[in-house]
């Protein structure tokens, strides 16, 4: 704090009135609570460094006035322009001023609002192991970092060793070349595109080129080798005005060596050729092992039961050869005889996972020209069908034209060392081996982009410890990873390292450390943190040690909430926004110490089990997310391994969960303290693959704890049309802006504008409409003429749609943020207006919503894009239901909840891609189940259910907005708008008529993101089915729409009232699905078994959806003319059905290229079905025969259809648990006699 004359600002003890630290959003609270007008309190200001913020009550509404030092550290409160500022030396001076009447101030200072003294620190040691805190290292603080722009000792000019560029070509491209020589090719392709690469920065990087050139001269070309080795020794100790001249000299050496060095490698690669065929390379340096071709035994998934009859087996190989850039697809014959095909890299259009069957998988083959093929596999488990995935687009990465990634694997690790030096080997930690949701064996052993490394309670010290992980890494992957950076607090440390070849991409790489322990002074509790960027992706790594002690939650959240504030990572000019909001992807680890809320014998019952889930149910952790109190927004994949802490040290089978204490004894039951969670922008792909923990490391007390996660990375984008002309020239344009935020404050607020893609921040004008029906709620408006437009740096769409805009609403007398919020440009891009609606949040609190209508304008020249890697993958959303698994939460966002309520809009082409949307693990409430937002055209509805100050103020709604409960949970005024949504469209579920000029491939999802077929013109039905939704499991879902969607009327009037809990879960509240597939979303009553999914096959559910449907949308046309098609003829009448019982939805028809290969029989068929009639399932034909017990182990691996049964053998039963001989003979003879005579 500034000070007068070396007199403290505060004098000689600080006021009771005055609260260091405290946010302008409690500070109302705290006024509230007081309730007289005249009540204040001084508190630290949220704008400027130094500067204090006085808030006083009058009439329910908080007045903020600014109280700023001047030059000479005198304070005045601030005042308009040319009105003299009082001047004083200390806080309480000016504050005894106001005390007086008729001061300025809208009140009189009457009331004092005092802070709440604590009478003693807590103690917080280590769960009362120690009697006093450990000492820190001789270094309190350390930060080392390593990456490109802060060259270290350790990173000597590449003349010492192999460059990037070089070493590329010399480890994997070189062997191609030698190849082709023998093959008697005059010319090296490989080196050719090697020298392309090595004079990309040519442009003020010529010493790199030289260097990067060094050892393929010394290799290929010893007389210029001498010369540039010369030349990069001068320029180490020249300058000045040699510095142009020896630039020229180098300038004219590089291209004498560029223009000789293919020759000369030419001729000496065929000597070498001729003289030592097999000769290895000539260098000696490890690298990357190969990977092998890994062979994935499974299914095809056909639904034809003819196919069984002609003897056509269903099993295959898919041999994936990731260096060769294959994929062969074996199929097995009679007589041991095998079919197989080839498909290169660029012939497998796209992978489509089935989100009802988790080991299903949809391959696109593109068969001929303009022509694809899909064909449907089932694999062993789930996990096999994730490593087939990660394991083909590796091979797409390697063999992609793209000079930069479009994605990349980060490895993450927390651990507690419980101050005892790590054993040996660590290798089951970075190979992500254990407990929980681990990866598959094939996978397992691929190096990772990055790996991050948080470790509590470590006593070695820095260069120790990253030289241990280097060498761990080294001997899984044969690689030397680098450093980037290694921040220490105490015993807190976070180590980033990199994969080599992405040195150079790494750039602003910055630390930081935040004190926690006892008065904030100690550094035994605390944060470290990483930000860097890998290319054009910003990147976040917070690794932290909270509060110890079962009871002490709500000093866990305030450490959480003061190392969001405090922690100084990433670009400076975004300090409005806390840190969750500063990256693109943010990730934060370690020991956060929440427990678990039930007694201790039950914890260890329910462990023994293996049963977690009700153990997740009273996690602290969860509990605190559930009510917004700490994490808002972020996401944590399923917990699925046993608590990691308290373990007796030397083993993994025992809880030590007593200590004997002087105080008495003391009680740390086994907890999740140790944990791995994310958030991202709108629209950005991140998945994690893995999050488990170890169970062979048993030095500690705490389990270690790993994850790895596939990210989406966008690179530096280098326009191929230069600088936008006029003409060319991007726009960001707004219509209106709406914001309602959380405060007693009627001040007037502006908003800035902050992105990469602008070349510095924007201001609107001060809002133009406001007002409130609620004394702590305000809502503001701003019409287009108070809104700037924005002109991004770049215009081509390729690099608009991977840009993000950050707001923050501010207020005109403090200057201080009221909320702030992220949104995606690309859902933007169009030539009309797009709809936004978000949260908005501050220091890590929900402050209130903003919503409003943008577009992008991109010119017509500037359009093209490409698809990128991550897009390549989708999920097959058309099927009803979802993945099986279970959520610790409520279904929840993974980073920033973001709508755009249209339903359609003018596709800006099939080249913006599949967009890709998170995938919920539960069942309960799927994440396209939204309804569409009131029409902004009726103002009574947007003013009902927007304006509504009951979605802010119910206390333990889990992590929404009150707006997503029933009308009957809300004040009279909130019913009032829920029935406005009676009046509402039909939600995007619903059968409409397309609007004019659409198609059912331009309707678009909640999220407002283009639908993207993969097929082209003479592709299959079944093609454009399978890939109407973009990736899976990757993006953020939108908040609850205003008002809470209404189930159809016949559904409320068919389905029985029950009471329903002041505060239910959101899972509770039902939502029809937003899913354009004809399946419908049923209330309880409609559910088979109470509340299991929905069964596509049973003729009554069909029924009743029908009668549903037809309540609300028009009638469909008939589903099948009076004939059969060719590929359903004689199955309707073998299943004795009629029209109405038909299958629901009706099965796409077989891909036309599949069909192609099939005789003339299996496409015709009989007129009997494989089995009975009276059963339509797996499971009622496991129930007839009394052996529904196998009905899970079945339909696990794939059997779940009763059209494959007849083809299952006794090994297949095996495999899905049937192992008792006589239950094998009844399914088999079973199966025998239900097939036709032939």
């Amino acid at each position: 704090m500034a000070g007068g004359g070396g007199v403290s600002p505060l004098g000689l003890a600080p006021p009771l009135w005055y609260h260091r630290d405290l946010s302008r959003a409690a500070a109302e609270e705290l006024l509230a609570r007081a309730g007289r007008d005249g009540s204040f309190l001084v508190r630290d200001s949220e704008s400027v460094n130094g500067a204090y913020a006085l808030c006083v009550l009058f009439q329910k509404h908080v007045h903020t006035y600014r109280i700023l030092p001047d030059d000479e550290g005198f304070l005045a409160v601030q005042t308009s322009l040319g009105v003299q500022p009082k001047r004083f030396k200390t806080l309480p001076e000016l504050v005894l001023l106001y005390l007086q009447p008729s001061q300025g101030l809208v009140t009189t200072l009457l009331y004092t609002v005092d802070r709440e003294e604590t009478s003693s620190e807590e103690r917080d040691y280590s769960d009362g192991e120690d009697e006093k805190p450990p000492l820190p290292p001789r270094s309190a603080s350390t930060s080392t970092s390593t990456g490109p722009d802060t060259p270290t000792e350790s990173s000597p000019p590449a003349a010492n060793g192999l460059s990037t560029i070089s070493h590329e070509y010399l480890k994997g491209s070189y062997a191609l070349d030698l190849e082709a020589v023998k093959q008697g090719a005059s010319s090296l392709p490989h080196l050719n595109k090697t020298l392309v690469s090595s004079c990309k920065r040519l442009n003020g990087e010529v010493d790199k080129v030289l260097s990067g050139l060094e050892i393929l001269s010394k290799v290929f070309d010893q007389q210029s080798a001498f010369m540039v080795s010369k030349m990069i020794q001068q320029s180490v100790n020249q300058g000045g005005d040699q510095e142009l001249e020896n630039l020229v000299t180098k300038l004219a050496i590089l291209k004498d060596l560029l223009s000789s060095i293919e020759k000369k490698a030419l001729k000496a690669l065929q000597d070498m050729s001729l003289s030592s065929p097999s000769s290895p390379p000539p260098l000696s340096t490890r690298h990357s092992k190969a990977i092998p071709v890994q062979a994935f035994e499974v299914k095809l998934d056909v639904y034809l039961a003819d196919l069984t009859k002609i003897g056509k087996s269903q099993k295959h190989t898919l041999s994936v050869d990731v260096e060769g850039g294959r994929l062969v697809v074996m199929k097995k014959m009679k007589d041991s005889q095998e079919d197989w095909n080839t498909f290169t890299h660029e012939k497998i259009r796209q992978l489509i996972k089935s989100q009802r069957v988790q080991n299903k998988l949809g391959i696109v083959f593109e068969k001929e020209k303009d022509k694809s093929q899909r064909k449907d596999f089932i694999f062993a488990s789930a996990k096999k069908r994730e490593a087939f995935c990660q394991l083909l687009q590796l091979m797409k990465n390697k063999h992609s034209n793209q000079d930069e990634p479009d994605m990349i694997s980060i490895f993450i690790g927390t651990w507690n060392m419980g101050s005892v030096p790590s054993p040996k080997s660590v290798a089951s930690w970075v190979l992500c081996r254990g407990l929980g949701k681990t990866l598959d064996e094939m996978t397992v052993t691929i190096p990772h982009d990055l790996y991050v490394f948080g470790t509590q309670e470590n006593s070695v010290c820095d260069r120790e410890w990253v030289e241990s992980l280097r060498m761990a890494l080294k001997e899984q992957t044969e690689l030397d990873y680098k450093p980037i950076a290694v921040q220490t607090l105490w015993n807190i440390k976070i180590a980033v390292l990199v994969k080599p070849d992405h040195e150079n991409r790494i750039s602003h790489v910055g630390v930081s450390s935040v004190k926690t322990g006892i008065a904030n002074t100690l550094g035994n509790k605390g944060a470290v943190g990483v930000s860097f960027m890998f290319n054009g992706t910003s990147f976040g790594f917070v690794n932290c040690h909270l509060t110890s002690g079962n009871e002490k939650i709500a000093r866990r959240n305030q450490n959480y909430l003061d190392i969001l504030r405090l922690l100084s990572l990433g670009d400076k000019q975004l300090n409005s926004f806390d840190i969750s909001l500063r990256f693109t992807h943010i990730f934060w680890l370690g020991d956060l110490n929440y427990r678990l809320d039930m007694d201790i014998q039950e914890i260890l019952n329910y462990i023994n089990r293996k049963e977690f889930d009700p153990l997740l149910k009273v996690d602290q952790l969860n509990l605190e997310r559930e009510k917004n109190k700490v994490f808002l927004r972020f996401a944590e994949e399923e917990i699925s391994f046993p608590p990691t802490y308290r373990y007796e040290r030397g083993s993994r089978d025992t809880y030590v969960w007593q200590k004997q204490k002087a105080t008495g004894m003391r009680t740390n039951v086994p907890s999740w303290c140790d944990r791995i969670l994310s958030k991202s922008y709108p629209e950005t792909h991140i998945v994690c693959n893995s999050y488990g923990c170890t169970d062979d490391i048993v030095t500690s007390d705490h389990s270690p704890v790993f994850a790895t996660y596939e990210v989406g990375v966008t690179s530096q984008f280098v326009s191929k049309k230069g600088l936008p002309k006029s003409s060319e020239q991007a726009y960001i344009e707004f219509e209106s802006i709406e914001a309602i935020v959380k405060t007693a404050s009627r001040t007037k607020f502006f908003i800035e504008f902050y992105s990469t893609c602008l070349e510095e921040f924007k201001k609107s004008y001060e809002n133009d409409s406001q007002n409130s029906d609620n004394v702590n709620f305000l809502r503001v408006g701003w019409s287009n003429k108070q809104l700037t437009t924005l002109k991004p740096l770049l215009s081509e769409i390729e690099y608009l749609q991977d840009q993000h805009l950050l707001l923050t609403v501010k207020s005109l007398d403090g200057y201080e943020s009221y909320g702030e919020c992220v949104l995606a440009l690309k859902s933007m891009i169009g030539s009309t207006a797009q709809q936004f609606h978000t949260y908005l949040s501050h220091r890590g609190e929900e402050t209130g919503n903003i919503r409003g209508s943008m577009r992008v304008r991109v010119p017509a020249e500037r359009m093209g894009t490409r698809e990128r890697l991550y897009e390549w993958i989708s999920v097959d959303k058309d099927e009803s239901g979802g993945p099986k698994g279970r959520t610790t939460l409520p279904p929840r966002s993974g980073g920033h909840d973001y709508v755009k309520p249209s339903l359609t809009r003018k596709q800006v082409g099939a080249e913006l891609g599949k967009v890709s949307e998170e995938g919920e693990k539960s069942g309960k409430e799927d994440t396209t189940a939204r309804m569409k937002q009131p029409d902004s055209d009726d103002p009574s509805s947007c003013k009902n259910s927007y304006n509504n100050p009951a979605y802010y103020i119910l206390e333990g709604v889990p992590n929404q907005s009150a707006a997503a409960l029933s009308p009957e949970l809300l004040p009279s005024s909130a019913s009032s708008s829920a029935s406005q949504a009676g009046k509402a469209p039909p939600q995007a579920g619903a059968r409409t008529k397309p609007l004019p000029g659409s198609s059912s491939q331009q309707r678009r999802h909640t999220s407002g993101q283009p639908v993207r077929t993969i097929s082209e013109e003479g592709s299959s039905e079944d093609d454009v089915g399978g890939a109407a939704v973009g990736g899976g499991a990757t993006l953020n879902r939108p908040p609850p729409d205003f008002p809470p969607p209404p189930l159809p009327k016949a559904a409320q009037e068919t389905a029985e009232p029950k009471p329903r809990p002041l505060y239910p879960d959101m899972a509770e509240v039902r939502i029809p699905s937003a899913n354009p597939s004809p399946s419908f979303v049923l209330g309880d009553g409609f559910r088979r078994g109470g509340g299991g999914a929905l069964d596509d096959q049973s003729c009554s559910v069909l029924q009743m959806a029908k009668t549903l449907s037809e309540s609300e949308f028009p009638p469909q046309p008939p589903r099948a003319p009076s004939a059969p098609p060719h590929h359903l003829r004689g199955q309707g009448a073998g299943l004795g059905l009629g029209d109405a019982c038909r299958t629901f939805p009706p099965r796409a028809p077989l891909p036309e290229s599949i069909a192609e290969d099939l005789p003339e029989e299996a496409l015709w068929g009989s007129s009997s079905s494989s089995l009975s009639v009276g059963e339509s399932s797996v499971g009622e034909w496991l129930q007839r025969l009394g052996l529904e017990r196998y009905e899970e182990g079945l339909l696990h691996n794939g059997w779940d259809d009763l059209e494959f049964l007849s083809d299952i053998t006794e090994e297949d039963l095996e495999e899905a648990g049937v192992l008792d001989p006589a239950h094998k003979r009844i399914l088999l003879e079973n199966l025998r006699l239900q097939q036709p005579q032939k």
